[in-house]
This record gives C-alpha cells, sequence and structure tokens, in this order.
C-alpha cells in the first residue's frame, strides 16, 4: 500500500475537502468527513453514539505506544427522530468530562445508518480528485445518487491490469465513505457546544478493521479473518485478507430483534429480555436459537462469497459488540458458520493506564468497545 501511496505524496492522504497533505502510515484507515487540519495528537477522545449505549474511549499516546486512559459505556439520550444538537451537546460534554478532558479534540463514530461505505474500482489519482470525482458523479461511481453528501476515500492497492491494456488509465481499488451533509454538521455544532471540537467524524463499519490492526498487527497482515460486530439494530461483517479489506456487508439483524423476539415469546418486558438474553439461561436457549438463525444464515453467505470470489478460506471469525459477551450466541454462530468464531478484546496490544479495578471491569466487555477503538486510531494513526 505505501509504494502506491508514494505515486501521489509520499504516502500522504489527503482529508475532506481541505488540500493541505495528512501523513498516513501504516494501513489504518484514517477516513474522516471533516477539513481537520492535520497534526500530531497525543490525547484523543473518541464517542461511539450509538442507539442504546454510548461507547467511549481517551486513547493517549507515548512515543510509539498507545495507552488507554479511560473508557465509558452508559445509556444513549433516548432516541427521537430529529433528536436536537443541544442534547446531543450535553450528553457529549457528560461524557467526554467522564473520560477526563485533556485534550478538546473527539473523534464521533457516525453509525451505519448514518453512513454509507462502498468498494469502487476509480481511476488512480490523488484522494482529493477522487472526492471530487464521486461528489460530483455519484451515480456513475457508486451506482447510487447522493446528492449533499460528503465523501472521504481509502485507496487500498492498484487493480491489475492485463499485458494488453497497457495504455489505459490506471486504476485503483478505493474503498468510499459518505455521510449527508446536514447530518455532519449537526454533529460537529454539537461537540461545539459542548466546547469541543470535532476531529474526525469516522464510518463504523470500518471501525473493526483498524482496531484488529492495532490489536494483532502480525494476524492483520498475514491471515484471512471475519470480522463480526453484533450491533442494536445492524450487524456488520468485514472480511480481511492479509491486510486488505476484501469484502464488508451490513445485515439488518442486530441485538434489538433478538431481545424483542425473547420477551415477545416469554412475555415479559423489554429490560427482562435483554438480560436474559446476555445471561442466557438455559431455558431460553431454544427461543433464540431460531432467533439467531436468519443471523447466521446471511453471514454464513458473506462468507461463502469470499471464498468462492477469492479462492481463499475464512480462518477465524471475531465478533464484538455486546451480544458477544453471551458465550451462547458465539457458540451458535459458529455451527452456523462452520468457522471457528471468538469475541476479541480491541486493546489487548495496548497498554492500560487504568486501575487494576478498572482494567478488570474492561476486561469484562472490551467486545463491546471494538468500534470505538477503531475510531480511535482513525485520527491518532501509529507513529513511524
Amino acid at each position: 500500500m505505501k509504494s502506491l501511496c508514494r505515486l501521489f505524496c509520499k504516502s500522504q492522504f489527503l482529508l475532506l475537502e481541505f488540500v493541505q497533505e495528512k501523513f498516513y502510515q501504516g494501513n489504518v484507515m484514517s477516513l474522516s468527513f471533516l477539513k481537520s487540519k492535520p497534526q500530531r495528537k497525543d490525547h484523543i477522545l473518541a464517542i461511539d453514539l450509538g442507539v442504546r449505549y454510548t461507547k467511549a474511549i481517551h486513547l493517549q499516546r507515548k512515543g510509539s505506544v498507545y495507552q488507554l486512559a479511560n473508557f465509558v459505556l452508559q445509556d444513549a439520550p433516548v432516541y427521537e427522530k430529529g433528536l436536537s444538537v443541544e442534547v446531543l451537546g450535553q450528553h457529549i460534554k457528560t461524557v467526554a468530562t467522564t473520560l477526563g478532558m485533556r485534550t478538546k479534540q473527539i473523534v464521533l463514530v457516525a453509525g451505519v445508518g448514518d453512513s454509507i461505505v462502498r468498494d469502487a474500482e476509480l481511476p488512480l489519482s490523488p484522494v482529493a480528485d477522487l472526492r471530487a470525482m464521486i461528489k460530483l458523479n455519484s451515480k456513475n461511481y457508486l451506482q447510487q445518487d447522493l446528492p449533499d453528501y460528503i465523501f472521504d476515500c481509502f485507496i487500498q492497492s492498484m487493480v491489475e491490469q492485463r499485458a494488453d491494456a497497457e495504455k489505459m488509465p490506471a486504476k485503483a481499488r478505493v474503498i468510499v465513505a459518505g455521510a449527508k451533509r446536514q447530518y455532519v454538521q449537526d454533529l460537529q455544532s454539537a461537540a461545539k457546544s459542548a466546547g469541543l471540537v470535532a476531529e474526525h467524524i469516522f464510518p463504523s463499519l470500518l471501525g473493526p478493521a483498524n482496531a484488529f490492526e492495532i490489536s494483532d498487527p502480525e494476524a492483520f497482515g498475514r491471515d484471512v479473518v471475519a470480522l463480526v460486530d453484533l450491533g442494536f439494530r445492524h450487524s456488520t461483517i468485514t472480511v480481511l485478507m492479509q491486510g486488505k479489506v476484501a469484502l464488508f456487508r451490513v445485515v439488518g439483524i442486530g441485538g434489538d430483534k433478538l431481545t424483542s423476539g425473547i420477551a415477545e415469546t416469554m412475555g415479559i418486558s423489554y429490560a427482562e429480555g435483554e438480560g436474559i438474553k446476555v445471561g442466557m439461561a438455559e431455558e431460553v436457549q431454544s427461543i433464540m436459537t431460531p432467533l439467531l438463525s436468519p443471523l447466521g444464515r446471511e453471514l454464513r453467505a458473506s462468507v461463502d462469497f469470499f471464498e468462492h470470489q477469492s479462492d481463499k478460506a475464512v480462518g477465524q471469525v471475531l465478533i464484538s459488540g455486546g451480544a458477544a459477551l453471551s458465550d451462547f450466541i458465539l457458540q451458535t454462530l459458529q455451527s452456523d458458520l462452520m468457522v471457528p468464531c471468538k469475541s476479541w478484546n480491541p486493546f489487548a496490544s495496548i497498554g492500560i493506564a487504568m486501575s487494576e479495578d478498572k482494567a478488570a471491569e474492561l476486561a469484562k466487555i472490551a467486545p463491546q468497545f471494538v468500534v470505538v477503538a477503531g475510531a480511535a486510531v482513525s485520527a491518532m494513526p501509529p507513529a513511524a
């Protein structure tokens, strides 16, 4: 990837709609929807404004080493269509204060319902030019008309050309992310009202890939791995093949559907269903199995498609999200996927600068922080 980037500007990528260059190192995807000036940061607050829970971390860097200084997991504001900027800003301020505001720079995560991510084959050009192309003609490049969207791009690799196509323009495989301009502006305004600066707004779909690279860089560059994030309303699957994103997909089944199914079948409240889902008493397993089957089929179809297209086998599936805390859910998905499945800790290779009690608390719920960990390193990629 680095050799490709040097064709442009010595491995430098451009931030969205901003002509100043930003140093890029490694494979970490530093996509953003903002105009932030590039600068070296030693502290960043990353906040994943989930539908049910907000996950947030304070990540710091000492030299070339990451350290996790704090984390927060708390209920999200009651979601309503058109949630006011003021309410969101107050929530962001509360979370940032709890983390310990050693910096005013934050990263906010755009969920799969508020952002789009596409895999595209585009002319080999500087990132700023790619963004302009897509903005002017998204229907041609993304097969979807997306007016008033803000885009950013990440170049993965060159597209191999046929021997008889030497005079054809070179092309690149590009990951394109986009979000509605109004949505981005609302997040910026909410951060500003909290006395903070939104450094990046990062698409959640790409968080697991960034987090896995930092967690296990050797496996990231060597193996074929599927990363499944079990969200509240959606689940995502990302297949990585030797350090590159080979496939990603959003599935419209998440923890909400599982909890609602338990509550409806058992005639109990939603809150009781949520507790049972995580605890997973034996008498509930017969209810959960048919609820999980559609998700297992969708994920298996994605794995089958990748393996057929690439002639490579997925070696393991790493599962994150709140539902990944249930051993029964992991075992059921493993049976459906026919690939070893396990939950994972995105901070496995990161120093923990917290008390032992706080670190022990994190270890129990670490799979819920995969997306926000990936978002944090997007704004603070590894040092050289």
